[in-house]
């Protein structure tokens, strides 16, 4: 028998006692002592591996091992020189302090604002470019004034919009001071047009009406020419004046007017009155005169739907309008401003005389006048149906909105003359 089958016995009998069937017993137990070796083997190899990681204190090599020699004997020491005396040390030196002086942060520099005059000729700048860099050009060079001078002003008026009739009143106007004052310099024709524009617009300016509160101005025009924002811009002038001012929705047909309008309320601390889309646009008159009276207030501007002059139905409604805010305010509407759009020239013209015939306008908006080369539609409208021009747009921003100066506007159009 050997050693295997003595630890097979006992191991077989053991399995038994665990409940392994008595079948299978001898390869359990095989299995069992094959696996208690294994285990065996493992923890001896991990005692070795332990033993050989230990340090071992290493011994001294012969390199290093030494070996006492005598010392050799040294020479007899020579005098030393005598020490020079000992010179005292400088004490030391507290460390200097530096005062920093603190950084002066300049101020910033305010961007200068620029005047209303350099924003007015700003605005201009293409309409003087059409009409008095033209005239200049027309001029330079020239020893007398002749016919065909006056033929080629002519062509630069027409061709700015001043419109036949205007030009032609402009014309006979000037060779008349010409033939007058027998004058020869054709620098003189620069000046005489400047003159004679001035004088028309300065007749045709007129102060806005003097009413006890609320003034109601109501705002006509066809679509796209800025109906709404000029309204917009308006009421933040007025705010910014100290005035309490009250705007009415009465475009009810394009579904951002009220929206928009409501906006420039917000900004400007202004009360709105709206109605939902599609109402009456008399209704939103009715109510919005009733809150101006209601809430004290100075100014009510009434926004009303674009539409075509041509639109006689369009017209009537307008009309209504303003017969429901005469009844509720003695006089009202005091003022209707038609809104222009200059870039449209002699289309313009045409809107204002038939809303002039049909809504009794009473004043002009021209808004865009620094989008367009044709500024000489201001002279024309004022000076064909004597309508008053009292705002004009020079661009974009609510300080460009601003009340029509005619001799602003003339010396914006007309810089200084360089001479030679």
């Amino acid at each position: 028998m050997t050693i295997f089958d003595k630890i097979l016995g006992p191991l077989q009998a053991l399995l038994g006692r665990f409940g392994v069937p008595e079948a299978t017993r001898p390869m359990a137990a095989l299995i069992v002592l094959y696996g208690l070796v294994i285990l065996a083997i493992i923890l001896l190899l991990l005692v070795v591996w332990r033993i050989r990681r230990r340090p071992r204190s290493a011994a001294p090599s012969p390199e290093e091992e030494r070996t006492e020699e005598p010392l050799a004997e040294l020479p007899p020491a020579e005098e030393a020189p005598p020490e020079p005396p000992a010179v005292a040390e400088p004490l030391p030196q507290p460390p200097s302090v530096v005062v920093k002086e603190p950084e002066v942060t300049p101020e910033p520099v305010a961007e200068r604002v620029p005047s209303l005059f350099e924003r007015m000729r700003s605005g201009l700048a293409k309409t003087q470019a059409s009409v008095v860099g033209r005239l200049d050009h027309l001029l330079q060079g020239r020893e007398g004034i002749d016919a065909e001078l006056f033929e080629e002003l002519e062509e630069i008026l027409v061709t700015a919009d001043f419109g036949l009739r205007t030009t032609q009143e402009l014309i006979a106007a000037i060779e008349g001071r010409v033939a007058r004052d027998r004058g020869g310099d054709p620098r003189q024709v620069r000046t005489l047009l400047r003159e004679e524009i001035r004088q028309r617009l300065r007749s045709e300016a007129a102060t806005p009406p003097q009413v006890e509160p609320p003034l109601v101005i109501m705002v006509v025009g066809v679509n796209g020419v800025g109906k709404t924002t000029t309204i917009g811009k308006l009421a933040r002038q007025f705010a910014d004046q100290g005035k309490k001012v009250v705007l009415g929705a009465g475009d009810t047909f394009r579904a951002a007017a009220a929206e928009q309008l409501a906006i420039w309320g917000e900004r400007s601390g202004v009360d709105v009155v709206r109605h939902a889309e599609g109402a009456d646009p008399a209704a939103v008159a009715f109510d919005s005169a009733k809150a101006a009276v209601a809430r004290h207030a100075d100014i009510l501007l009434l926004d009303t739907a674009g539409r075509l002059h041509t639109k006689v139905n369009l017209m009537e409604e307008l009309k209504k309008i303003r017969r429901v805010l005469g009844r509720e305010i003695p006089g009202a509407p005091h003022e209707t401003l038609l809104v222009l759009d200059a870039t449209t020239g002699q289309n313009a013209l045409s809107q204002a005389r038939l809303f002039k015939e049909a809504v009794e306008v009473t004043g002009l908006v021209l808004t865009k006048l620094d989008g367009t080369a044709k500024g000489g539609i201001v002279v024309a409208i004022g000076a064909e149906l004597g309508l008053p021009v009292r705002f004009v747009g020079i661009g974009e921003g609510v300080e460009d909105l601003r009340p029509f100066d005619p001799d602003l506007f003339v010396e914006a159009l007309f810089p200084p003359e360089e001479r030679p």
